[in-house]
């Protein structure tokens, strides 16, 4: 069943971010996942939300795990982490 990570992020640091986004391009890429929503536009109709939003598809949630898990991605990790806000679950889909 295909899974979806949807992350809202505040960036406290852009630059110390953009070393973030480098990395982590590719490592979705790696684990087949596919950006589906990438910091366009947001319109809050309810609730809160933060400045940036993304939404991934992976091919399932044991994929999913395993590409947030990867080297890849935790290395990634530890240039957004110190810099920024986030919100970060995966959804199964239908």
């Amino acid at each position: 069943m295909a899974t979806y990570a949807i992350v809202q992020v505040d960036v406290n640091d852009a630059d110390e971010y953009a070393k973030y986004a480098e990395l982590a391009g590719p490592a979705v890429a790696k684990y087949n996942g596919t950006f589906l929503a990438r910091g366009g536009k947001v319109e809050v109709k309810e609730g809160t939300s933060r400045a940036r939003c993304v939404i991934i598809r992976f091919d399932d949630m044991e994929t999913a795990q395993t590409f947030y898990h990867s080297p890849e991605y935790q290395e990634a990790l530890s240039y957004a982490l110190p810099v920024s806000e986030r919100d970060y679950k995966f959804v199964e889909g239908i």
